[in-house]
């Protein structure tokens, strides 16, 4: 399967921002989808993560409450909701996919989607 993601931009403290992740090449509802960040200098993070089904999620606590993740299996599609977004959320977006679980470990999903760019000023 190949991901494509966008939606990200230069947003203010406070706004949202809605980032959308295309999938295509398989049928998406066998895959469990995440979103992962990356600021400059730090590792990889885990934002947030759906099931196959997109009826389980997870979100760490640094996005809980702000940030909500959705799949659509029909559409082949998946997104991130992100509300309330502080200069602390700004990195590279990344949208993923695996044959896995739900699981917050990068190296549990095996397809990548070129990231976007969310940038948050104060």
């Amino acid at each position: 399967v190949q991901l494509q993601a966008s939606g990200g931009g230069l947003v203010q403290t406070g706004d949202s921002l809605r980032l959308s992740c295309a999938a295509s090449g398989r049928a998406f509802d066998g895959y469990a989808v995440a979103w992962f960040r990356q600021a400059p200098g730090k590792e990889r993070e885990f934002v947030a993560g759906a099931s196959w089904s997109g009826g389980s999620t997870y979100y760490p606590e640094s996005v809980r409450g702000r940030f909500r993740i959705s799949k659509d299996n029909i559409n082949n599609t998946a997104a991130l909701q992100m509300n309330n977004l502080r200069p602390e959320d700004t990195a590279v977006y990344y949208c993923a996919a695996g044959h896995s679980d739900l699981s917050t470990q990068a190296r549990r999903y095996g397809y990548w989607g070129r990231g976007t760019l969310v940038t948050v000023s104060s």
